[in-house]
């Protein structure tokens, strides 16, 4: 019956889930691929996770599949004075190429892609979508901004660009160093993060080449227009 089903659980294996006895009960409870989020992890971490895999793999006399999901490139804003600074909806908030620590008006943002691909109108969420900006206007160096959803924001959150296309790889050096150990190991599947555009996944093809199949996170909306 598992052979004929078409859709196939996925589980994240993490530190609470490392051990034998834990992969082996997820494997009994039906579990078809199991992730290794490189994200977070050593290689030493995968590497003993996946001999565990193999060897449960002998026992339970069915395939069990391993993904490897590379973390893709990390937008973030600079560190602040004090650590944090809170971001009230309705006031103006500027972003910029300087390396000074933040401030409640201002943060720094080391990725001078963003600053050649926004515009204004377009919505910038920040630490998982928590907060959210609007841009007014823009120049080479800064972005002039409207805090739409405030909150606190600290050192090195995350930045996220739903609705801009930005002019940079999904593999990071970082990806592609991960890309070659979980090559290595012997995984059936690499997931890729923040995939934006076609040449995106070709470009991923080539390092894999027919190593192992290719399954593509599309998180950003913009991403849409280009599913096809």
């Amino acid at each position: 019956m598992r052979g004929k089903r078409r859709a196939k659980i996925v589980a994240t294996l993490g530190p609470a889930t490392s051990s034998a006895e834990a992969i082996s009960g997820l494997l009994e409870a039906g579990v078809d691929v199991f992730r290794f989020n490189f994200s977070h992890g050593r290689p030493e971490d995968h590497a003993r996770r996946h001999r565990i895999l193999r060897e449960l793999e002998r026992h339970a006399f069915r395939p069990v599949g391993i993904m490897a999901d590379m973390q893709g490139p990390k937008l973030r804003v600079g560190t602040f004075e004090g650590g944090s600074v809170e971001l009230e909806p309705g006031r103006p908030f500027m972003l910029d190429r300087s390396e000074r620590p933040g401030s409640a008006a201002r943060a720094s943002v080391p990725h001078p892609e963003i600053f050649s691909a926004v515009g204004p109108g377009d919505d910038m969420l920040l630490d998982d979508g928590r907060l959210r900006l609007k841009v007014l206007s823009k120049s080479a160096q800064a972005l002039e901004t409207q805090v739409v959803e405030g909150g606190r924001l600290s050192d090195r959150k995350g930045i996220n660009l739903p609705g801009v296309l930005l002019p940079i790889s999904p593999l990071t050096e970082k990806d592609r160093t991960d890309l070659r150990f979980a090559l290595g190991l012997g995984v059936e599947w690499i997931a890729l993060s923040f995939v934006q555009r076609p040449e995106d996944v070709a470009e991923a093809r080539r390092l894999i080449g027919q190593r192992a199949h290719v399954l593509v996170k599309v998180e950003k909306p913009a991403a849409l227009d280009c599913i096809e």
